[in-house]
């Protein structure tokens, strides 16, 4: 006896990307969920863009003023706040002290490069602002 490569026995689960077999309830109940994270996914990339808009206006403020591009006393103050609020949203505060690093770092990075460019006022591409 042979069977397709659709072909599935009971208690046997589909392979990876082929629905044949799944519960119709489950296939939609899946979809919804998954475009709720697109759109959550979406959401902190646009946050993100907003954060980063804001932190490069920091960087030329520093600049134009002379600041360090690094705060260690404010990046430790938000590290422990960030601490706190994922605490209290049920988030691992390990892994929102790991991300407020990787982008603290990114800024300080834009900084850098602000303060390297023409006194703060050119942009990271060079481009008067």
């Amino acid at each position: 006896m042979t069977h397709s490569m659709s072909d599935h026995t009971a208690g046997q689960p589909a392979t990876p990307g082929d629905p044949e077999g799944i519960d119709p309830s489950v296939l939609d109940e899946l979809t919804r969920l998954r475009d709720s994270i697109d759109n959550i996914d979406a959401a902190v990339v646009h946050m993100l863009a907003e954060r980063f808009k804001c932190t490069q206006q920091v960087g030329h403020l520093k600049a134009a003023h002379r600041l360090p591009p690094a705060d260690p006393a404010r990046e430790a103050r938000q590290i422990t706040r960030l601490r706190q609020l994922a605490e209290s949203a049920k988030l691992d505060p390990g892994f929102a002290e790991k991300l407020l690093n990787f982008i603290i770092a990114e800024v300080i990075r834009h900084h850098e490069t602000i303060a390297r460019s023409d006194n703060g006022t050119e942009g990271p591409e060079g481009a008067l602002r």
